[in-house]
């Protein structure tokens, strides 16, 4: 297993949440090797749980010093209540993995009150790949950690799309229709990187708007998706109102994305670049406990920065260019944002070779940026 960038509550209960396939159950093994671990995914134990949440006392033991794994809690959400019982109790510690947060929320479900920390695992990052990280790979098959291990990575990413994607979130009951709910991912697929607009999608598959609504719903509560609302905080420029949407994975988008005569690569490519570069932020933000909140900006005039970062570190934006040389144009959007916001960082990343600065806008190769990607959040 790769040396994930997580680092662990001590003494504290705590749950891990992030989409399947990125290595939640590995990593418990990994750094709690004596811990109880039950495994709803089991059917015998799922039934026997399910009929009777307060047996799961059977399988606690005497050592109080053991940690209890409950993996998929989110399969028997009356479980948390037994869990609080024995955390109040019996001062046990749990570890409670999902892949949804939300969708318990939505049940009204108590995630303890406090009693656990919430914490996140996401795709593999550069970093945590060290020497085996490379951006052509990573863009093809994206950093789902089996992908690593695996001789045929492209038809892994089917499988993972076709068995998990379609149907496990229809045998949960999350939707009925697998066709409709099929076609959506698609053209969901070409929303990638860009304002989310839910009525063309919902003409693109031929399904109504409000179902399409859920169906991104049901991508967002399942950590599958993220949507990143526009920049407006003392904006001085008329902005655009909607969101602008990501699968979670750049392997998964481009398993999702058809392809055909028309398609100009360069789309497909850029998009893909813009959501590694993604997924690293939310990874490092995340692990790192930066406490950033991650935006785009893009104008009525449309003048666009693809992700700008808002916290207590102060405000910096990126701009994620697929080209290996650098245009006037390029810059463009990041000059109109430093002008708004002269206190903040500005970033374009690109794929040549060289670092320069423009204006105040340091330019970065992809390369050489994202090795040192956590420290250039970390400043102030």
């Amino acid at each position: 297993m790769y040396s994930r960038l997580l680092s662990p509550p001590k003494g504290k209960s705590f749950f891990l949440f992030g989409p399947r396939g990125t290595g939640k159950s590995t990593w418990v093994k990994t750094i709690f090797p004596e811990a109880v671990y039950l495994d709803l995914l089991d059917s015998g134990l799922y039934t026997e749980l399910l009929a009777q949440p307060a047996r799961i006392r059977n399988y606690i033991p005497t050592d109080r010093e053991r940690w209890i794994v409950i993996d998929e809690v989110q399969r028997i959400p009356e479980l948390l209540n037994e869990v609080h019982r024995l955390i109040e109790d019996q001062q046990l510690r749990f570890i409670l993995t999902g892949s949804s947060a939300r969708s318990l929320r939505k049940r009204g479900v108590n995630l303890l009150a406090g009693r656990a920390l919430t914490y996140s695992l996401h795709p593999l990052t550069s970093v945590e790949l060290g020497a085996d990280f490379e951006l052509s790979h990573f863009l093809d098959y994206g950093g789902l950690p089996s992908i690593m291990q695996e001789t045929a990575p492209k038809a892994y990413l089917e499988s993972y799309v076709s068995t998990y994607l379609r149907e496990e979130i229809q045998q949960e009951g999350l939707t009925r229709n697998l066709g409709a709910f099929s076609r959506f991912l698609e053209a969901a697929s070409f929303s990638q990187g860009q304002v989310l607009n839910v009525s063309a999608v919902s003409r693109e598959c031929a399904i109504e708007r409000k179902v399409v609504e859920n169906y991104f719903g049901i991508l967002d509560d399942l950590l599958l998706s993220y949507r990143l609302p526009v920049f407006t905080k003392k904006a001085k420029r008329k902005m655009v109102q909607h969101q602008k949407f990501y699968f979670f994975d750049v392997g998964v988008y481009q398993t999702l994305r058809p392809r055909g005569p028309l398609d100009r690569p360069s789309e497909i490519d850029g998009a893909a670049l813009e959501t590694l570069f993604l997924q690293e932020l939310i990874a490092y933000n995340a692990y790192l406990n930066l406490g950033y909140t991650l935006f785009y900006w893009r104008t009525q005039a449309e003048r666009e920065v693809d992700f700008v970062l808002y916290g207590e570190k102060g405000i910096k934006a990126f701009e994620v260019k697929l080209a290996t040389k650098v245009r006037q144009e390029d810059t463009k959007g990041l000059k109109a944002f430093l002008a708004d916001y002269p206190m903040a960082k500005v970033y374009l990343i690109y794929c040549g070779e060289r670092s320069m600065r423009d204006d105040g806008i340091e330019i970065l190769p992809m390369k050489a940026c994202l090795p040192g990607l956590p420290d250039l959040l970390t400043q102030s």
